[in-house]
């Protein structure tokens, strides 16, 4: 990689913890090469502003999700980078002192089919005593593949994959199941040479219950990726068919008790009783066997096989019929007149720039997910002398002013009979727009309101969805591949990853 980092920026997901402080005053003191910008994405539902600012940080941008995962706040920080090289960390891990060096050196001179680099993770644990079930638990991200405590990717390979899959809601499997589809198209995965520290963070007692939540996800990883899932992602199957068993002897020795049944019941009571106990024992025999932990481990050591079959039931029943994940666009264009502002012919009065109800609302439900922003518009009424292009600017700045900043604006001023490539249904406004701003056709979304603008989608390589209004033909709309009632419509249909 060419000029240091200067090609890389850094993104941390956060939930306000403590450690965030730590580990931004750990990158505040390293020597070493900056990183083009440090993103922190909030992922808080609410509270205070983040308070980040420390001398000798890169540039700081403070993003917010109000709340939607770990998943969705990553895919908000990489897509508001521009930069070829995005590195995640958690806000949870300590880097290395030399961490910017080794960052340098692991991403310089890859190969071109090396779409990621990968830190390594030590997680200390006590030196006086045995460790915990929960520090044993947090150790296994040592030696853990693909996780993102640590982990550089390529803007592009996030690009062409549509980041991380958001159906993921925890901190748990979204960064295997990106390795894979990442690794689907050919590229390769890597490990550097830089360090980060875990160290094991404080938890109550029944934070294993709650893990348990996991199991639905790797329901969801199966329907995705097949029965080798845990080979490719190096994900061990762990006591899934034991929890399996135990939970089946309780349930039978309840309803063989109901049965009346009593002695089939016993024997079910025991085959329950020994597998919770055999379960027990292989949690607190590796452990510090105080009093506190292994109360803990027989409470819910009783309760883990229930709940993990549960969760892996729900997630069997939610997960049906899933289709593989596409994510957001990374550029959605907006035909003009007619789909974002009500159509007044050949208009060149910046005040009869009105928008469509809802066009706000739609817009910045995008920005807020990082989806970038343009506009492809005819305007023929220059080639008819009806107005000037000077005209066409200035309703195109009012658009602006009304609806938030757009990130390209594409206007054809050519009439019908010029022959250009850039009037639509010609898709060269919709090429013009990607290759400004670096985007694969494939990966944008053209929104319009007459067939023109889904025909200059599809000669592009793009996605067109039509808006119908009262002057789009019925012909139109039964073509479209998509069509939909109102712009807000089409705009839940984005965000769904539906296009």
């Amino acid at each position: 990689m060419q000029g240091g980092l200067a090609q890389c920026s850094v993104v941390v997901p956060t939930v306000g913890r403590p450690s965030l402080d730590v580990l931004l005053d750990a990158l505040a003191r390293a020597p070493g090469p900056r990183p083009a910008e440090l993103v922190l994405v909030d992922d808080r539902p609410a509270g205070g502003p983040l308070s980040p600012e420390r001398p000798g940080l890169p540039p700081v941008r403070v993003l917010r999700t109000g709340g939607g995962g770990p998943a969705r706040a990553r895919n908000l920080g990489w897509r508001s980078v521009r930069t070829a090289w995005v590195a995640f960390l958690d806000d949870d891990v300590v880097p290395d002192p030399d961490w910017y060096q080794r960052l340098a050196a692991d991403l310089t001179a890859l190969a071109p089919d090396v779409a990621g680099s990968q830190g390594r993770v030590r997680v200390p644990l006590p030196a006086d005593r045995r460790p915990t079930d929960w520090e044993r638990g947090t150790a296994g991200l040592a030696t853990s593949s693909w996780i993102t405590a640590d982990l550089a990717y390529r803007r592009s390979a996030l690009a062409a994959v549509g980041g991380f899959d958001e159906r993921f809601p925890r901190a748990f499997r979204e960064d295997s199941d990106l390795a894979l589809r990442v690794m689907d198209t050919g590229a390769r995965l890597v490990r550097g040479q830089r360090w980060i520290t875990h160290p094991v963070r404080p938890v109550d007692r029944w934070v294993s219950l709650r893990v348990q939540a996991g199991n639905a996800d790797d329901v969801l990883m199966r329907r995705l990726h097949g029965r080798d899932w845990r080979e490719r992602a190096d994900a061990p199957l762990g006591r899934r068919p034991q929890h399996l068993a135990v939970t089946a002897a309780a349930l039978a020795a309840v309803g063989l008790a109901v049965a009346r049944r009593p002695r089939a019941a016993a024997l079910a009571a025991l085959a329950w009783a020994a597998g919770t106990a055999e379960f027990a024992w292989a949690r607190i025999a590796p452990g510090p066997r105080d009093r506190a932990e292994v109360t803990t481990m027989l409470a819910t050591s009783a309760l883990i096989p229930p709940l993990a079959t549960g969760h892996w039931l729900r997630g069997v029943v939610r997960h049906v019929g899933v289709r593989p994940w596409r994510g957001l666009p990374d550029l959605v264009l907006f035909d003009r007149d007619g789909t974002l502002v009500r159509d007044y012919p050949y208009n060149g009065d910046p005040e009869f720039v009105r928008p469509v109800p809802g066009a706000r609302e739609a817009v910045d439900a995008l920005r807020a997910r990082g989806v970038r922003l343009g506009v492809v518009s005819n305007q023929s009424g220059v080639a008819r002398g009806l107005i000037t292009r000077a005209q066409v600017d200035a309703c195109m700045a009012r658009l602006e002013e009304l609806l938030g900043p757009f990130e390209t604006i594409q206007v054809c001023p050519h009439g019908p009979d010029d022959g250009c490539s850039c009037r639509k249904p010609a898709p060269g406004m919709v090429k013009a727009a990607c290759a400004e701003l670096d985007v694969d056709p494939a990966r944008t979304v053209v929104v319009g309101d007459i067939g023109a603008d889904v025909e200059a989608a599809a000669a592009a390589g793009a996605v067109g969805v039509l808006v119908p209004t009262p002057v789009t033909r019925t012909a139109e709309i039964a073509a479209a591949p998509l069509a939909v009632r109102s712009l807000a419509e089409a705009v839940d249909l984005v965000l769904a990853g539906e296009w």
